[in-house]
Order: structure tokens, then sequence, then C-alpha cells
């Protein structure tokens, strides 16, 4: 099965700063459901702004669909949702707006939207159990809504590869819960690889097929029932 997401022999330091990531090597198939968790600090982040070449690793390969990762053609292949992704609380949009931003990048910024277009919006949105306030100003819904809508911005573009950095954080446990059950649906469903970053894995759980722990490099990478029990807290892995 072909990769979506490749890094061979990464290592990664900010300007003047000690080493953040070192000999990382980690394949990612396509349509697989992982999960990259460890403590804060540990270095996922970073791993995934390597991945999604966002960062340029100091040694090593980090490929795309074959491709650099920095210089992969049609961006709008990956839906990525960065950590605390919001939109300013005074803004006006409305749900269906927030996610029609999704599409400009398969589209094009100057193309106006066609009926295809106008479909995968409506689709995304409907996916994500939104339709019903498709006409609503985004800051009026619930932070669980916000996020669905923000999920439905980032499958507008009808990705092959959806990224999720943080999306729980500061909701309950419950939210979580039903969020890790939401996107267990939406992989069965649409069968896109997923790369879920968080600091806990609790929610996603039952649904991932392999979980990748992170502290300055790969510690465990496996299906969760192997994963030793002590580990399941990411703040107690050790490198």
């Amino acid at each position: 099965m072909p990769l979506a997401v490749e890094l061979k022999d990464v290592s990664f330091a900010y300007p003047g700063g000690p080493p953040v990531l070192s000999g990382v090597d980690l394949a990612v198939r396509t349509g697989e459901f992982v999960t990259i968790a460890g403590p804060n600090g540990g270095g996922k982040t970073t791993l995934l702004r390597v991945a999604l070449g966002l960062e340029r690793p100091l040694s090593g390969e980090a490929r795309l669909f074959g491709e650099p990762a920095d210089s992969v053609p049609d961006r709008f292949r990956i839906g990525y949702l960065a950590q605390r992704s919001r939109l300013g609380i005074d803004a006006p949009a409305t749900v269906s707006e927030v996610v029609a931003a999704g599409r400009v990048a398969r589209r094009g910024l100057l193309k106006p939207f066609g009926r295809d277009d106008r479909a995968a919006i409506a689709a995304a949105i409907g996916r994500v159990g939104l339709a019903e306030q498709a006409s609503a100003p985004i800051q009026r819904l619930s932070g669980g809504q916000q996020q669905r809508a923000y999920i439905a911005k980032a499958l507008a573009g009808e990705p092959e590869l959806l990224v999720l950095d943080e999306p729980t954080a500061g909701v309950d446990v419950d939210a979580q819960e039903a969020f890790g059950a939401f996107l267990g649906e939406l992989h069965d469903a649409l069968g896109v690889t997923i790369l879920y970053v968080s600091h806990e894995f609790g929610a996603v759980e039952r649904f991932v097929e392999r979980v990748v722990l992170v502290r300055g490099g790969i510690v465990y990478d496996g299906p969760p029932a192997d994963l030793p029990a002590h580990w399941h807290d990411p703040s107690h892995v050790h490198p």
C-alpha cells in the first residue's frame, strides 16, 4: 500500500536550541488512522510540522505522497486543522462561509465556485452534522460545534490526508469521547488517512490502528492493545 507520510532518520532543532527530534523513522500508509501522542514539549507537533513540510529537518528526509514534503504539489490533498484553530471572537462569518474557505485551495483563489464546489461544501457540513446550523454565525455555536465546523472546512477540499493537532484541547471528557467516535465514523465512511496529534489519546484509542508515542524520538509505534500500561499516560513516557 502506498505511503501517505514518510520520515527517514529525521532530526530537528530550532535555531540556537537543543535537539527536539533525533533519528525519527515513521511510515503511515494510505488509509490508516494514527494517533501521535506524547508529553507537552516532547516534539509531537514539531514532528507533525516536519512531516507536512512546514519545517525542514536538520537531517534526514520527509515525504508526503512520495514527494518531498516541502514541495508537494496540490496542497489541497492535505486537510490540516492546526492547534487552537478559531476565528476572531467578533468575526461575522457563518458556518457555510468558514467551510467554503477550505475549498479555496482546490478551486483556486480567483475562480468562482461551481456546482461541484458548492456540493462539496454542503456535503462537508452535512458530514459533521451541522446542516441545520449552516447559516448560523459560527461564534454562536458551542465549542464542540465550532470544532466540527473546522473539521468540515478541512474536509471541503476533499483531502486524502486529514491532520488534527490537539483538536480536543480544552474540552471535557464527554466531548472528547464524542469527538473520538465521530472521527472513527468519519474514517470508516471516507477511508481518508487521519493523523490525530494529542498529549493524550484516550478519546480515540478504540478507533485508531496505531499509537505513535514521541519524546525526542519515537519510543513506541504499534497497536493500542500492545501499549505498556504505564505508557497510557504519555507524561510518563521515557526515552
